[in-house]
């Protein structure tokens, strides 16, 4: 039961729990919005247990609307960032029995859907009296998968007391880092930033506006901001903690993060929707090497693969086989690199490149290449080859137009001065569409090759 974490929200009466549309929502208005929903889903007909997908953005009455099915141990299914086209098929696989769409004006509407089969994963959690979760996996590697997650269990995390951040949620609800920010910065007494552009200049301008102490986010986000050199016409002086996670950061990015906001403690952090946040602690502020905390986490490391098991782990995949083996191990399928008792995570397996028997990891040749001058962004892959068995591939977005013959004889000698031979690059390819997602994540696996 959760009922704890909306009486510790109403002990926050008066202070402020979110900025939506630049004006100030207090923990008591918010959890009047808590309440305004429950007696709604009473009118509605929805009962503990039943699959409800949400619709909308990081609203105070999104959030409310997330909260009041928690408290009657519904199981929620956020949709934050999904393509309509897509839509169907989520509220199928997550068996949704019905969808609330929110607009921005506090308006929403009430879908019923068609009726599916039970899970019986679902029917677990119902037989717990537990809330639930769905999340939708990205898809970068293929199909996304439906991870079921006991939602009281999430909240139980945030329990203990700990500092309260302004925080800008730049992480969407559909995705595990959004909905911990969320659940960790009201359990605290916090502060909610929210904001509808997601640009870099948006992102600083709020943060100046409103003394944002914590932002949580992606490297392909801070590399956006620090290429806009946003940094430098906002004042962000606010900000003491900057956490990154959901991909590699380039070292390069890091490097130049820690210059360009000095006052900022930068944390890499490390989760999965099947697993969770995992507590960490980096070695330094620019440094890539990180511990993984052991608070309710267990770890080891077989054949250079990170592999995780947690009491806290989702009950499974809707739409897949279970991925956990006998014993409760999960495989995060992430090489990494292993220093005394800190790890380096290298990239996903499954994208590492083979080129005539030798891997080549795709991130540390990014990472080279995010050196070049005239260089925004670039993602690396691999092209199947007969004689190699593959090669390398980088696509790579310009700040200023050059002819791609230019482009490819300047990248390959910059290559090959920094690079063994069989890991520069075949082919350099000029970039015709975003090189990340909504979720601002590569889309490595997308890149034709």
């Amino acid at each position: 039961m959760i009922d704890w974490f909306v009486e510790r929200m109403d002990s926050f009466h008066d202070q402020t729990a979110f900025v939506w549309h630049d004006a100030k929502y207090s923990y008591g208005q918010f959890c009047e919005s808590v309440r305004q929903w429950s007696d709604r889903l009473d009118s509605l007909g929805v009962t503990s247990g039943q699959v409800i997908a949400v619709q909308g953005n990081t609203s105070p009455s999104c959030c409310a609307l997330i909260v009041a099915l928690a408290l009657r141990r519904g199981i929620v299914v956020p949709l934050a960032s999904v393509t309509e086209a897509l839509i169907p098929d989520y509220l199928a696989t997550a068996g949704a029995r019905a969808v609330v769409v929110l607009a921005d004006d506090g308006g929403y509407s009430y879908r019923e859907c068609a009726a599916q089969p039970t899970h019986e994963l679902v029917e677990e959690l119902r037989r717990r009296d537990h809330a639930g979760l769905i999340l939708f996996s990205s898809g970068s590697s293929g199909k996304s998968k439906a991870c079921l997650l006991d939602f009281d269990r999430l909240f139980d995390k945030v329990r203990k007391p700990r500092a309260a951040f302004v925080t800008l949620v730049f992480l969407l609800l559909d995705h595990i880092g959004g909905i911990n920010t969320l659940i960790n910065v009201l359990g605290q007494g916090g502060t909610v930033v929210t904001i509808d552009d997601r640009s870099a200049e948006a992102v600083c301008g709020a943060i100046e506006r409103w003394r944002v102490q914590l932002l949580p986010t992606s490297p392909t986000f801070l590399k956006m901001l620090l290429i806009a050199d946003a940094h430098q016409r906002f004042d962000l002086s606010s900000l003491s903690l900057i956490t990154y996670g959901t991909e590699v950061m380039p070292l390069a990015t890091l490097t130049a993060l820690h210059q360009a906001l000095p006052g900022a403690r930068l944390k890499q952090t490390y989760g999965l929707s099947e697993v969770g946040i995992l507590p960490t602690r980096s070695r330094a502020d620019d440094s890539l090497w990180l511990k993984l905390g052991d608070e309710g986490f267990e770890h080891k490391i077989v054949d250079g693969i990170l592999w995780l098991r947690t009491p806290g782990a989702m009950l499974g995949y809707l739409n897949a086989p279970s991925p956990f083996d006998a014993e409760g191990w999960f495989n995060t399928q992430d090489k990494v690199e292993v220093d005394g008792d800190s790890i380096r995570i290298l990239g996903r397996d499954s994208e590492m490149i083979n080129v005539g028997g030798s891997k080549v990891h795709p991130v540390e040749i990014e990472n080279v290449i995010l050196q070049a001058a005239n260089i925004r962004d670039v993602t690396v892959s691999g092209r199947a080859n007969p004689v190699t068995g593959s090669v390398v591939v980088a696509t790579v977005a310009l700040r200023e137009p050059e002819p791609v013959d230019v482009l490819r004889q300047r990248l390959g000698r910059f290559c090959r001065e920094r690079l063994e031979p069989f890991k520069v690059p075949a082919l350099f390819k000029i970039a015709t569409e975003a090189l990340h997602s909504s979720r601002f994540k590569k889309k490595r696996a997308q890149i034709e090759a």
